[in-house]
């Protein structure tokens, strides 16, 4: 008999799974190994003349130096042939750690660190020196989705995630505008040709948390074959009022229509009731443990994002020099906010006050088109791959809301009835924009000898703009473009090893795109550039691998206050960051695997004011806020008998700044997780699991302006039950 965890308290009882038995004979059936299996990439194919190469988890360190991936480079060179940092993230390790969302797993990387709220989808995250989405773009197997308000809500599960990779410094030559900080891109499992393959995972534990999930590949005929995965998870949560649910869907199959053409057709459904915490005000500013659980929201609050996303994608390759791409795809998104988010502690009568009454809708759609020929050649004899293509998109975004957000009420924080969502001004229809983007992309990478690569890449980026406010019966007509590029050289000493340096530069929105406001409108793109060198390595027969950069990134054209005339804003302003990433992998004797990685930088204001009480205030020499100057992750994981693992791990984050004034600190935290696993059958695992093993109080973002923190979870346990048949 299979059994759960389930329950509100950190030690949580146990009680029988519904059909447990069942599963149990199911999940009987022989199989493939629960252990991590090989980590590919799907778009390197063998049948279409390119390169087919797979890093098996039993050989790899873990941080897939040779696996060809097409996040930083278009011609799907291996991390060892980029000149740049690309780290990568396997899905079997991210699930094997039990990271429960996307942000877990993305923030596992070198240097990345939530900046998570519900106001940006649980999604804004800090690279190098940089925040936010329009500064560290996010990907969703390679292609960019279009960011709301600042807003993006998906992926978010990381069931169907094959790997995660993350891509330092700007990146819009690949990527387009938005990633002077980094791009992380998700890529899901895709159909295997050659085999059946399916998983059923079942877990509960701490919280009253419970989630189902299901994935299912193999051949339909010669031709064909498909993927499936299913997922579905619940909880009450840690707080008072946090229960959230969430359930994902992606689909994809595959058509060998001719050994050189190749379509994939795909749909990936996101359906989201997430937590409606926006954090806990501080009092005095300290946070007291006594309002650790305390959810300060309305009790008829709510949040709801529903996502869709359609895709098609061709591959063919008429000639065995030449492969030909296009995908077309159209992604949907509706959003609902409906809380109250701000809340403030008034010393004078020890109370909290409430405000910023919130109903927001989004409504969005997008459809793109993109597609690139590779052709390899041999000019003057040297072996080089040329890729040049073209992105087109269109995308209408709507928002709905009742600003100005008014209406505040009064509660003891200690103990208050939470009371209902107060409306003022009404919820009406307020901002409506259509956003046509154009690009056009080529890269090169030419070997001038079998030890020395050069690597170019250049893109032009151009969007039109129109924004109407539907309430104010105004709006404007904006047209948008950038240039950038990049020049890398990439030299091996010897075998296994790579030393390279990169100058690229890139393009970040004031704000978002595609919900660029009026004043916005009068200012271009910011721009940007990095110098990186770095070193990677893979020894012992790959059981051993280690990377290291230094980079330098300055942002230009921030809009900053007029020192003489406050009421004047200026396109002159400017932030810097420079700093070092190291990560190293070791699978050792005797069943041992380390991974870790960590960051130093330093970020920094060059050229900032705002008005603070009326005047300009220079900001100049302060951190910009949500950006720790150390980070740093650590796994181990020893197979100390033939069937059993335990491993551990730990997450450092240093203090942030909630403020530009650098006057709100957060503090630093490290949290250590923990878990064993036990291989019951060739089919049949177990895996237990402590996560916040400590029961570390630590706060993962600001909000409010700091007033108030969004807090880590409190330690809490989940067993989940696998099998493969």
């Amino acid at each position: 008999m299979i059994f759960f965890l389930s329950g509100r308290s950190a030690v949580p009882s146990l009680r029988p799974l519904v059909g447990g038995s069942a599963i149990a004979v199911l999940c009987a059936v022989p199989g493939g190994p629960a252990f991590a299996g090989p980590v590919s990439d799907p778009d390197r194919t063998g049948d279409l003349g390119v390169e087919t190469v797979e890093v098996s988890a039993d050989r790899s360190a873990g941080l897939y130096l040779d696996l060809p991936s097409s996040s930083g480079s278009r011609l799907h060179l291996t991390p060892m042939e980029t000149p740049a940092t690309l780290q990568v993230i396997g899905g079997e390790d991210i699930r094997a750690r039990g990271d429960a969302s996307i942000l877990d797993a993305e923030t596992r990387a070198a240097g990345v660190t939530g900046v998570a709220t519900p106001g940006n989808g649980n999604a804004g995250l800090s690279y190098r020196g940089f925040t936010g989405v329009n500064s560290v773009m996010q990907l969703y197997d390679g292609m960019q989705l279009a960011v709301g308000s600042g807003t993006m809500t998906f992926p978010f599960d990381p069931w169907m995630v094959d790997r995660i990779d993350v891509l330092g410094g700007p990146s819009s030559v690949i990527n387009g505008v938005g990633a002077i900080g980094g791009t992380v891109n998700v890529i899901p499992r895709k159909p295997n040709p050659d085999a059946f393959e399916n998983a059923l995972s079942l877990s509960g534990g701490s919280f009253g948390t419970a989630r189902q999930a299901f994935d299912s590949t193999g051949p339909i005929s010669d031709r064909m074959s498909y993927r499936f995965d299913a997922s579905h998870g619940a909880t009450d949560g840690w707080m008072d009022r946090g229960g959230a649910e969430n359930t994902a869907f992606s689909a994809s199959v595959r058509v060998d229509v001719t050994p050189t053409l190749r379509l994939t057709f795909s749909d990936d459904y996101g359906n989201q009731y997430p937590s409606g915490y926006f954090g806990t005000p501080l009092i005095a500013g300290q946070m007291p443990d006594a309002l650790r659980s305390r959810n300060f929201n309305v009790s008829d609050a709510t949040i709801h994002w529903v996502d869709n996303w359609g895709r098609i994608r061709a591959e063919w390759s008429p000639a065995d020099a030449v492969t030909v791409r296009n995908e077309l795809s159209l992604m949907t998104t509706d959003r609902h906010w409906r809380e109250v988010e701000g809340y403030s502690f008034l010393p004078a009568t020890g109370q909290v006050r409430r405000s910023t009454y919130l109903e927001i809708f989004h409504w969005e759609s997008e459809i793109a088109d993109t597609g690139d020929v590779t052709v390899k050649s041999r000019p003057f004899g040297l072996s080089n791959e040329t890729v040049a293509g073209f992105s087109v998109d269109r995308v209408r975004f709507e928002n709905t809301n009742n600003s100005p957000y008014a209406g505040s009420s009064v509660v003891n924080p200690f103990d208050f009835a939470p009371g209902s969502f107060l409306n003022v001004a009404g919820t009406t229809p307020n901002l409506l924009t259509h956003t046509r983007q154009y690009a056009l992309f080529a890269e090169d990478r030419l070997a001038l000898t079998d030890q020395l690569s050069l690597v170019l890449g250049g893109r032009f980026d151009a969007a039109d703009l129109s924004s109407r406010s539907l309430n104010a019966q105004t709006g404007f007509d904006k047209a948008f473009a950038s240039n950038n590029w990049r020049i890398g050289l990439v030299y091996n000493p010897v075998r296994e090893t790579a030393l390279y340096a990169q100058y690229a530069t890139g393009a970040d929105p004031l704000g978002s795109l595609i919900t660029t406001s009026a004043p916005q409108s009068l200012f271009t793109l910011a721009t940007g550039r990095q110098v990186e060198v770095g070193a990677k390595r893979s020894f012992w027969n790959r059981r051993g691998e280690w990377t290291l950069a230094a980079y330098d990134i300055e942002k230009n054209n921030l809009l900053t206050a007029d020192p003489v005339n406050p009421a004047r804003t200026d396109q002159i302003g400017r932030q810097s960051s420079h700093g070092v990433e190291m990560s190293v992998a070791l699978s050792l004797p005797e069943g041992w695997r380390v991974v870790a990685n960590g960051t130093i930088l330093s970020a920094s204001f060059d050229n900032f004011s705002q008005i603070v009480g009326g005047r300009p205030v220079s900001q100049n020499g302060h951190v910009p806020p949500n950006v720790p100057e150390r980070a740093a992750n650590l796994f181990a994981s020893w197979d100390f008998l033939p069937d059993w693992q335990v491993r551990a791990g730990l997450r450092y984050v240093a203090h942030r700044y909630a403020d530009n004034a650098n006057l709100l600190l957060l503090p630093a935290y490290t949290v250590v997780d923990g878990g064993v696993r036990w291989q019951a059958t060739h089919a049949v695992s177990f895996d237990l699991r402590i996560d916040n093993a400590f029961d570390t109080l630590y706060a993962t973002a600001p909000y409010n302006g700091g007033s108030q923190w969004l807090l880590g979870a409190p330690r809490g346990v989940m067993l989940t039950t696998g099998c493969r048949f």
